[in-house]
């Protein structure tokens, strides 16, 4: 059984920096595509990073870019999003989720985890 866990949201103030986990069991995702998605109410689901169990290459939203980095640790099984320079803005539910086509789309990925809420105060 596949299994798609994030941790690490929560509160943080503007300019802060908080890193999500994504620990991933139930099969081998060495042939996958990871991503980190999020979704505010009343707004279609974005994708933001996704990386590339084999190899590392990564990418990103242009909203993120150089704010947010994705990362894997092959021994843990697990993919990190590690977010930096925070706004208001960035508040929503993260989702971790894996692909085994490109991932481009939200569509393409048939394993999701449950969210982890990230909230940013002004």
């Amino acid at each position: 059984q596949v299994q798609l866990v994030e941790s690490g949201g929560g509160l943080v103030q503007a300019g802060g920096s908080l890193r999500l986990s994504c620990a991933a069991s139930g099969r081998t995702f060495r042939d996958y595509v990871m991503g980190w998605f999020r979704q505010a109410p009343g707004k279609e689901r974005e994708i933001v990073a996704a990386i590339r169990w084999s190899g590392g290459s990564t990418g990103y939203a242009d909203s993120v870019k150089g704010r947010f980095t994705i990362s894997r640790d092959n021994g843990r099984n697990t993919v990190y999003l590690q977010l930096d320079s925070l706004s208001p803005e960035d508040t929503t539910v993260y989702y971790c989720a894996a692909s085994r086509s490109n991932g481009a789309t939200p569509m393409e990925y048939a394993y999701w985890g449950q969210g982890t809420q990230v909230t940013v105060s002004s």
